[in-house]
């Protein structure tokens, strides 16, 4: 545990404990049933590589480092809260290197079992929504394996998936296996461009080293978030446009690189819907049903207070790069072929900007028209 003065910053255990007890019960199914979807969520795992690989013309070599695990919503928790260790870990030691006295003591003496409670509220509510997962930055533990070289791994949520297939009211074995095909793209995406998830760390730890680490400061930052979210904002600020808690509390340059790091999850979404779709209409006969009541599950969201907190958390924008991701690819690969956007996976620099992906013809003339 990372710790301050003893007192960890942040209590995983409690996050985990939190989360599990607070997440709602999955879908009734008998233990025969239960056995039956895992087993054909695996094999469809399994199936999706080929349909995946052909239709992207990447990753031809089995290079795959990853193993797919199907999970339950407990398990999705703790796969998340160890992923969360991982990659928080750098943040987490600077806050340590620069803690003094004063409220810093404090925060460092409570702040761990306040921010587990906090977190676990905060998967808790996310454990039930997520149908599948690729953990790019997964470390191995002995519950939940992850690649021997630098792999992740996949997870499928199932009782989520049971959940979704049976409120659509969908043909189960073709929506077990939709899922599937979207996932692995993104299993292809990182096993076939070795740079990729390099390049994502090196944004992700530039941006945590960004983060405020006094304190008094961060807790300035959050109060003026709440009171915007409130419609509390001080007289004469100007309205901060309707932006999540997130991005609130964000600085100058967390903004620049989180205007990269939207470009690529964009991007990455985007694919793996693109490539959904494209595959489906071969192996998927319902694909058609599938897709139109899905988007409009997304888009209504469950009830009110769902709609609410995706705001919130700034799930509304995750929504967006599922859409304006797949926009990018369509009309790139309507451009240039599947070969031709597939550039895309050359370098840091052939990925598109936030602003290519709303203009695609931007990123063709960028990297087409002048490599010509």
């Amino acid at each position: 545990m990372t710790s301050i003065g003893g007192a960890e910053m942040v209590d995983w255990n409690l996050a985990v404990a939190t989360a599990t007890r607070l997440v709602r019960p999955g879908p009734e199914v008998s233990r025969d049933e239960a056995r039956a979807i895992v087993a054909e969520l695996r094999k469809h795992a399994k199936s999706s590589e080929e349909h995946v690989r052909a239709f992207t013309r990447m990753g031809t070599e089995d290079i795959h480092d990853t193993p797919v695990l199907v999970v339950d919503r407990a398990g999705w928790i703790k796969a998340n809260v160890a992923g969360f260790r991982e990659i928080l870990k750098p943040l987490l030691d600077k806050m340590q290197d620069r803690r003094s006295g004063g409220p810093g003591a404090v925060l460092g003496a409570v702040g761990g079992k306040v921010t587990g409670v906090e977190l676990g509220m905060l998967l808790s509510f996310l454990a039930s929504r997520v149908l599948g997962q690729y953990e790019t930055f997964a470390p191995a533990t002995r519950d939940l394996p992850a690649g021997e070289h630098g792999g992740g791994r996949l997870l499928l949520v199932a009782p989520n998936i049971v959940h979704v297939e049976r409120e659509l009211d969908v043909d189960p074995h073709d929506f077990r296996l939709w899922v599937c095909l979207h996932e692995e793209t993104h299993r292809t995406q990182f096993s076939a461009v070795p740079w990729l998830r390099d390049h994502l760390e090196g944004e992700i730890q530039s941006f945590l080293s960004e983060t405020e680490v006094d304190p008094m400061t961060v807790l300035e930052r959050i109060r003026e978030a709440a009171q915007s979210l409130a419609g509390g904002r001080p007289e004469g600020e100007e309205d901060d446009g309707g932006r999540s808690i997130v991005e609130l509390v964000q600085t100058p340059a967390q903004r620049e690189i989180l205007a990269r790091l939207t470009a690529v999850m964009s991007l990455l979404e985007g694919h793996a819907d693109f490539v959904m779709d494209g595959v489906g209409p071969d192996v998927v006969p319902s694909v058609a049903e599938i897709r139109e009541k899905f988007q409009q599950r997304r888009a209504r969201g469950a009830s009110r207070l769902d709609q609410a907190l995706r705001k919130l958390l700034g799930l509304d924008a995750k929504l967006r790069q599922y859409r304006d991701g797949e926009r990018f690819v369509r009309a790139v690969v309507g451009e240039v072929g599947m070969d031709g956007f597939n550039r895309v996976w050359t370098s840091p620099n052939t990925l598109p900007t936030k602003s290519e992906i709303a203009k695609p013809a931007d990123w063709v003339a960028r990297v087409h028209r002048k490599g010509e």
